[in-house]
């Protein structure tokens, strides 16, 4: 079965653009909400690799529109929603959108800004680079995609607040999972329904952040790397957990979503119209900035390139 034909049979695509979300993604932040209730008291929130916006668009939704639309609600009291990406993205009522690299501290800077100075009781990330069909490999460039937005999150999340973030589950994800451990007394890996089950993805829901005494930020880097090593020092919590034998940590794992609901891997029938013919939405927002644009313009210069060449030669 070819891509396009599994998407259209695919219930959560067909449903994200009948309900207006970006991507199908969507239902797998509401699907971790409904087990979790991630978003309550939540006032200040940052969305890590936010394009195209879906995960954005349920913060919105599920926050910011509800508050606005209050009869009791002042202008402080709506909530603030920051969106992080390289990429820009297509604007969102009422989330700030800061085109910036999770990489870098600084971008952290920015964030408590936008907050006036104070911190996010919440930070999501969905975010996972271009897979390359080798686990091990995507499992690792996964991972430390997550560790990155660790670092803004060490700067920007107040003491007890969450943090949600994707993983690729493999054989170093208790490792991770200790390193998470270190800053959040609960750890839980969540596999919501809408994610499909041949899918290595599953979220870490990270819960009560309670960095280490006297922790400093900058320090990161060197915390991490004693809990990778298994002659890591004794006082810190799962030091050698992720070993084998009677070392080893089980992780709590989780599937959340109606479990008999919608199956992701499953393809449905296409719905029929009053004509007993199928007609696909066009998607809710097209990508304003895709990183493969260049490569296209690039692809179909040389392809010109070519051409004139072939020319000159004929003429000659």
């Amino acid at each position: 079965m070819g891509k396009a034909s599994r998407d259209k049979r695919d219930i959560y695509y067909r449903k994200a653009k009948e309900e207006g979300w970006r991507a199908r993604s969507a239902f797998k932040l509401l699907q971790i909400d409904e087990e979790f209730n991630i978003f309550d008291g939540v006032k200040r929130v940052v969305d890590l690799c936010a394009a195209p916006g879906s995960w954005s668009q349920v913060l919105s939704r599920k926050l910011y529109l509800p508050a606005k639309s209050s009869s009791d609600s002042k202008d402080g009291d709506v909530p603030l929603i920051v969106a992080i990406d390289l990429q820009p993205m297509a604007p969102i009522e009422g989330v700030i959108q800061v085109q910036g690299d999770i990489t870098n501290a600084r971008t952290a800077e920015i964030v408590i800004r936008h907050f006036d100075g104070c911190k996010a009781d919440l930070v999501v990330c969905d975010g996972a680079p271009d897979v390359t069909g080798l686990h091990d490999m995507d499992e690792f460039v996964q991972s430390q995609l997550i560790l990155a937005g660790l670092t803004i999150v060490t700067h920007v999340l107040k003491e007890g607040g969450k943090f949600i973030a994707k993983i690729f589950r493999g054989k170093d994800t208790s490792l991770l999972y200790c390193q998470l451990k270190l800053f959040f007394p609960l750890v839980t890996f969540a596999k919501p329904k809408s994610s499909r089950n041949s899918s290595i993805e599953a979220f870490a829901v990270c819960e009560n952040y309670s960095p280490p005494d006297g922790f400093n930020p900058k320090d990161l880097h060197h915390l991490l790397e004693k809990v990778g090593s298994p002659s890591g020092a004794d006082d810190l919590d799962c030091s050698s957990g992720w070993l084998e034998g009677p070392n080893k940590v089980y992780i709590p794992f989780l599937a959340c979503g109606d479990l008999s609901g919608y199956d992701s891997d499953r393809s449905y029938p296409l719905p029929k119209d009053a004509q007993g013919t199928y007609r696909s939405l066009d998607p809710v927002q097209p990508p304003i900035a895709p990183p493969y644009k260049r490569a296209l313009e690039m692809k179909k210069a040389s392809s010109q390139g070519i051409t004139e060449l072939e020319k000159l030669s004929l003429e000659s």
